[in-house]
């Protein structure tokens, strides 16, 4: 059966973590924060819901930036092995983990173990800008060992 325009609208095939007709992007326009080697696809965005579904794919070793923002946010990872930070606590994610971030909550995602990390994120739709953190929110998150350890990885 072949899909008309419409049609694929509402389904897109999956393959090797693409789905037909979404494009790869990259992860931060301007490309003032850092982060490393990091891809995303909205696979899903609606003006009457209000969101977006987006799917992040980190290469190996690489990591997305340490931020913070009033709108808070769901992420299920999809492949891979990783390590999270969200506030002060570090946690080993693995395929089919579900992680809220709240609002205004430091998070970072790394993907370790040599293989892509992959993960779906739903968030608003209109959202506000991430903060990165300046000195004084790194002198608070390096006081603390396990965030320290984390962030000189």
């Amino acid at each position: 059966m072949t899909l008309t325009t419409d049609q694929r609208t509402l389904f897109r095939q999956f393959r090797d973590y693409r789905w037909e007709s979404v494009a790869s992007q990259p992860y931060k326009e301007d490309g003032a924060a850092p982060f490393k080697t990091i891809a995303r696809q909205v696979l899903f965005a609606d003006a009457q819901l209000d969101c977006e579904l987006r799917y992040f794919e980190i290469a190996a070793e690489g990591y997305s930036t340490l931020e913070r923002h009033e709108h808070m946010h769901a992420v299920m990872i999809l492949r891979g092995h990783g390590e999270c930070l969200v506030g002060e606590d570090v946690r080993s994610v693995k395929s089919f983990d579900l992680v809220t971030i709240p609002s205004w909550t430091w998070h970072q995602f790394r993907a370790t173990g040599g293989e892509a990390l992959g993960f779906l994120c739903m968030v608003n739709a209109q959202r506000d800008r991430p903060q990165l953190p300046n000195e004084q929110d790194l002198a608070a998150l390096m006081a603390n060992p396990v965030t320290a350890a984390f962030l000189a990885d």
